[in-house]
């Protein structure tokens, strides 16, 4: 699987705090945005059966 590139718009002092927070529990921001996106995906799927 391939990786896309993209571009958001983001409250930049969520984004600032957010990524400190990534840096100190040594997680990928993008990595974390990933695994959101699943996540709200899987909750879709069950809500549709």
């Amino acid at each position: 699987m391939g990786r896309k590139t993209v571009a958001l718009s983001v409250d930049e002092d969520i984004y600032a705090s957010y990524k400190k927070f990534c840096e100190n529990n040594s997680m990928i921001l993008s990595r974390k945005i990933d695994q959101f996106m699943k996540d709200e995906l899987q909750k879709e799927d069950k809500n549709v059966r």
